[in-house]
């Protein structure tokens, strides 16, 4: 997942160093804007957000106020690079909430840890799910919010399992662990392997996930992911289920009740500017198109790519 990290810089001179710097670490993006482009950092809600206050001419802690009291920035880490070394002038700036003052000129090979400290901390903490390590709905929401500030073309695939509900009852929750882990490999390789470049993958809870990516060839990641799912979640079962093909499952009231072997169900929705204003209207719009691949027996896909 690439890693958008704004500086708020009058020059260019951080920007350039930076980019050498993570030169061959293509998940780490770098954009510079003045201080009067504030919003458009803002807008992006980026994974750190680094002020130069030696090339700013805004008051340092009036920004990172602006910075603190947007919704969608609260917790975005800041790093403040400045050659003032007054104690009360670096007191004032982190009782605003800023993670770090480093000292200009910056040691090269510092900030560099620095960023990658901070970036590896806030995505541990962002995991809602210890299980896949995907990020959760707060991260989602962000995500879908962001690209429709922004404008862009994308699609979502809404993803999840049929009759793990069943599973689980007959294996364990151990087990039905495994298979969530498994799924979540499974969607993260094949969307990889399509090299989106701009792609997000989250696990929303249980077995429902999602993945945000450019316009591309969804029929075929859709394909892949089938094809390699069913073909690798056969060893979750015992070869006495395979042969059957379904599991049995005893009702609240004793009766034996036969569930087809777990499968994976996908639904995309098209996102052209203007069709939706909000992450719930593509919610609901998900949710449709992911039930309509539910009424289909076994793993299938349906994607919606209506336009308005």
């Amino acid at each position: 997942m690439i890693q958008e990290i704004f500086l708020i810089d009058n020059e260019k001179k951080l920007l350039y160093m930076l980019q050498e710097l993570f030169a061959e670490e293509r998940e780490y993006k770098f954009t510079s804007v003045k201080t009067e482009d504030l919003e458009i950092a803002l807008k992006n809600i980026p994974a750190l957000i680094i002020i130069d206050e030696d090339n700013i001419d805004e008051n340092i802690v009036d920004v990172c106020k602006k910075i603190r009291t947007n919704e969608d920035n609260s917790i975005t880490p800041i790093i403040v690079i400045s050659s003032n070394e007054d104690k009360a002038h670096r007191l004032d700036v982190l009782k605003v909430s800023v993670e770090y003052y480093i000292k200009a000129p910056a040691c090269k090979e510092y900030l560099y840890y620095t960023i990658k400290n901070i970036i590896r901390l806030l995505y541990t903490n962002r995991r809602v799910s210890p299980l896949t390590g995907l990020p959760g709905n707060v991260q989602i929401q962000a995500e879908i919010k962001k690209r429709l500030i922004n404008k862009e073309e994308f699609a979502i695939m809404y993803l999840d399992l049929d009759n793990f509900k069943a599973y689980n009852d007959v294996y364990g929750f151990l087990e039905g662990d495994e298979i969530i882990k498994f799924t979540a490999r499974t969607i993260l390789k094949n969307i990889h392997v399509a090299e989106c470049d701009n792609s997000f993958v989250g696990h929303i809870g249980g077995d429902d996930f999602v993945a945000i990516i450019g316009k591309m060839n969804y029929d075929e990641i859709c394909q892949n992911i089938i094809a390699e799912f069913d073909k690798n979640v056969k060893k979750y079962f015992t070869q006495e289920d395979l042969e059957r093909g379904y599991i049995e499952v005893a009702n609240r009231r004793g009766i034996i009740e036969q569930f087809p072997l777990t499968s994976i169900s996908i639904g995309v929705v098209e996102i052209d500017k203007g069709r939706f204003h909000n992450a719930l209207e593509i919610g609901e719009a998900g949710a449709g198109v992911k039930h309509l691949a539910k009424t289909t027996m076994g793993s299938t896909y349906v994607i919606d790519r209506r336009k308005r």
